[in-house]
């Protein structure tokens, strides 16, 4: 079964469910909804797939604030006890406890790589390079993660208008189809055609709107998060750095 037959099903029984219904609604709420159980079929799919859209980028917004919210903590966390700290390996074994950190997670591939390039007893600089290299791709594959699911929220906010407006656009036809058949076109036989239509494009924007804000935010967030990691590499490979020299000058003395 197609998703538009399973919507339209799904609108039909909501139809025949809300007519049974002994619970009132009224005022607006009512009109609109009479609107949208009175509309054609394919109105009524549309409107399905705008609430589809909409549960959808809803709950990717409220995975993402919880997301960014724990890695924003975790990450402050691990940060003040990043330079509090005197020993990396220390450190090391409490960065597991900051799962949801990208810092802490980029802290620990760094320090496995550097614990890989001790044991190969490779030169200061070769090290150095596997090191940030290591950095790099695990600030990449934090990155990934936290960008994920972000392109469904544009492209809802980009295309969900258009969904309506297509809505209102078939609605709409259908008015004037009914309007040539009876021959007449005075505002009563119009106006809830046309009015029922206008509810596709309500619904698209009402989708579209809180998709493109929390998009903007995630955005900003995301790179907040990227340059937080950006300067945290650096200190580290500074602090690693600095570390060899001191290694080097213990040897040479």
């Amino acid at each position: 079964m197609s998703l538009t037959c399973l919507i339209v099903l799904t609108a039909q029984a909501a139809s025949v469910a809300v007519s049974e219904a002994s619970v009132p609604v009224s005022g607006v709420e009512s009109e609109i909804l009479a609107m949208i159980l009175k509309a054609g079929p394919m109105v009524k799919s549309i409107m399905g797939i705008l609430l589809l859209a909409s549960i959808i980028s809803w709950g990717i917004t409220l995975l993402k604030l919880a997301q960014l919210s724990r890695a924003n903590r975790q990450s402050t966390r691990f940060l003040n006890s990043f330079f509090k700290s005197r020993s990396l390996a220390n450190l090391f074994s409490e960065a597991g406890d900051y799962g949801d950190s990208p810092v802490a997670h980029i802290f620990r591939v760094g320090y496995q790589e550097l614990g890989r390039a001790h044991k190969a007893r490779l030169e200061t600089r070769v090290a150095m390079e596997n090191v940030q290299r290591a950095l790099r791709r695990a600030a990449n594959s934090e990155s990934l993660r936290l960008y994920k699911n972000l392109p469904f929220l544009a492209s809802c906010g980009n295309a969900t208008p258009f969904i309506g407006l297509f809505g209102t656009v078939w609605g709409i036809m259908g008015s004037f189809h009914e309007i040539g058949l009876k021959g007449t076109a005075n505002l009563a036989n119009v106006a809830p055609g046309i009015s029922e239509a206008l509810v596709a494009t309500a619904a698209g924007l009402a989708t579209a709107i809180p998709a493109v804000i929390f998009f903007n935010y995630f955005n900003s967030r995301v790179r907040s998060v990227e340059s937080e990691m950006g300067s945290f590499m650096a200190d580290f490979v500074n602090i690693l750095e600095r570390d060899f020299l001191k290694r080097l000058a213990k040897e040479e003395s």
